[in-house]
């Protein structure tokens, strides 16, 4: 932290617009009015994320999709008892099997993504 930073200052006495470049300095950083680090996380607690849990996925021509009517099936590239896939922010970060829950749809959790492999999806 020191005087190795500059600062630029217009010189009203000098039309042309050159620069005087003048040192600066700043003040001293401590950590004492710092959070502690698992204070800080609390921030992030509540920000919203989207979780989709993905069946399966197919490919079709337009002709096709056109065809489609009340009652068509559409064959997609999973098993039946395959794992679905749970992504946030269409990231994939787990996989688990529908289940039933007061006669609404959900999704037990077979197979979580490593935090290592989560890092490696980013890349």
């Amino acid at each position: 932290m020191g005087n190795a930073d500059a600062t630029a200052q217009s010189d009203p006495s000098n039309p042309a617009g050159d620069m005087n470049l003048q040192p600066t300095s700043f003040p001293q950083v401590d950590n004492q009015g710092a959070v502690p680090a698992n204070k800080n996380i609390e921030f992030v607690l509540d920000i919203p994320l989207q979780v989709t849990v993905q069946i399966g996925s197919t490919r079709m021509l337009i002709r096709e999709l056109l065809q489609l009517g009340q009652g068509s099936v559409i064959e997609l590239n999973k098993l039946a008892g395959e794992p679905m896939e749970v992504l946030v922010n269409n990231k994939l970060v787990a996989r688990g099997e529908v289940v039933v829950v007061n006669e609404k749809f959900g999704i037990r959790l077979t197979d979580v993504v490593s935090p290592n492999q989560r890092i490696q999806q980013l890349g």
